[in-house]
């Protein structure tokens, strides 16, 4: 039998991701598994591992006319909102620690709004009081969790989180891990399925 947890490491900075976000616990439900959400620093892990900041601005027009229209065509074969962020690339630093401030409980619906209202409704996620409404519109206390985003521990834990992917070798956002098993890329939920249901990959 596979491992029943399935790992998602994610940043609010990549729309590949959120796309990744609309189907994971949608995939572990249908295989038996739980999610274990893990937020990470991307421009951090890119800095570790010397990839570019923003990997998109590196690619030929001709590749980014097409990753443009891809995005839009995945949105459209999950069903889910997309719009691409006017204010791309952001600064994800704050929103990513309010998450893990919110508790594991929590984590996923507040990540989930998130990811709404940066592409899906083209908010900044930069502005701490955008990130306090958000939090407050699911009834947590926006405000207390903004202010704990400048908690040393809740620093470390990023950065905790984020060395731990360097250290597993992820090299982007979104990657699965089912135990040992790597899987990148929100088109490659059928390896992750087939991940959890045992098979060798």
């Amino acid at each position: 039998m596979s491992d029943r947890r399935l790992t998602f490491y994610y940043d609010f900075s990549s729309p590949w991701s959120y796309l990744g976000s609309t189907q994971v616990e949608r995939v572990a439900q249908e295989n038996g598994a739980t999610v274990e959400w893990r937020p990470i620093l991307l421009g951090a892990l890119f800095k570790a591992i010397g990839t570019p900041i923003v990997p998109l601005h590196e690619q030929s027009q001709a590749r980014q006319r097409y990753q443009g229209r891809d995005l839009h065509h995945w949105a459209d074969f999950w069903g889910v909102p997309f719009r691409f962020a006017s204010r791309f690339p952001t600064n994800s630093v704050t929103a990513l620690r309010m998450v893990l401030a919110a508790g594991e409980k929590d984590l996923p619906r507040l990540s989930h709004a998130i990811y709404r209202a940066y592409w899906a409704e083209d908010q900044d996620i930069t502005d701490r009081e955008v990130l306090a409404r958000l939090a407050s519109d699911l009834g947590l206390d926006g405000a207390a969790l903004v202010a704990r985003t400048e908690d040393p521990e809740i620093k470390a834990r990023l950065r905790e989180y984020t060395d731990g992917a360097v250290a597993r070798g992820v090299f982007g956002v979104p990657t699965f891990f089912i135990g040992d098993t790597m899987v990148f890329g929100q088109d490659r939920f059928d390896f992750v399925a087939a991940a959890l249901r045992g098979e060798k990959i």
